[in-house]
C-alpha cells in the first residue's frame, strides 16, 4: 500500500511525523528518504512527538543512534548517512534495535538496504521548487 501526502510548510511535515507516529507499535520499522535539506529532522520530531517524547530530537549523525525510552514505546533514531562499512551497523547493536520491542526510524536507509528487515514502513520526502520553496512530496510505502 502506498500513501501519498502534501504538506506546505514545516508545521504540516512535522505534524504528519506526529499522525504516523501515533498509529507505530512495538517492532515497526521507519525508513526515511530525502536529500539534505528536505525536512527529515523536522518530520522525526513530530514522529517523536507522537510517541509521547518530549525531549528534544536531533540528528544522530555522528553517533549513527539515539535512543529515546520517555514516550509511549521506546525509540530508535538512526542516522546512517557518515557508515563507511555496513558492518559498522553490527558494531552498534543493529539487530538488538531493529528487532527489538521498540520503534526505529532509519534516516538515509537507503544506504543500508541489504540489512533492513522483510517489513518496513518507507517514507520518501521530496521537494518541488515549483510548488513552492516549503511544499513537499511524503510518499509512505508498506513494504
Amino acid at each position: 500500500m502506498i500513501e501519498i501526502f502534501e504538506t506546505n510548510s514545516a508545521e504540516e511535515t512535522e505534524n504528519l511525523g506526529r499522525t504516523l507516529a501515533e498509529k507505530a507499535t512495538e517492532g515497526q520499522v521507519y525508513t526515511l528518504i530525502g536529500d539534505l535539506g528536505v525536512g527529515k529532522t523536522v518530520f522525526t520530531q513530530g514522529f517523536a512527538t507522537g510517541l509521547n517524547i518530549d525531549e528534544p530530537i536531533c540528528s544522530p549523525t555522528f553517533t549513527i543512534v539515539q535512543e529515546y525510552d520517555t514516550g509511549r514505546l521506546p525509540f530508535y533514531h538512526f542516522d546512517v548517512y557518515r557508515i563507511g562499512d555496513i558492518e559498522e551497523m553490527d558494531e552498534i547493536g543493529y539487530e538488538d534495535y531493529v528487532y527489538g520491542d521498540g520503534v526505529c526510524l532509519i534516516e538515509w536507509a537507503n544506504l543500508i538496504e541489504e540489512i533492513l528487515p522483510e517489513k518496513y514502513i518507507q517514507i520518501t520526502i521530496e521537494k518541488n521548487l515549483e510548488k513552492g520553496f516549503d511544499y513537499r512530496k511524503i510518499t509512505v510505502e508498506y513494504k
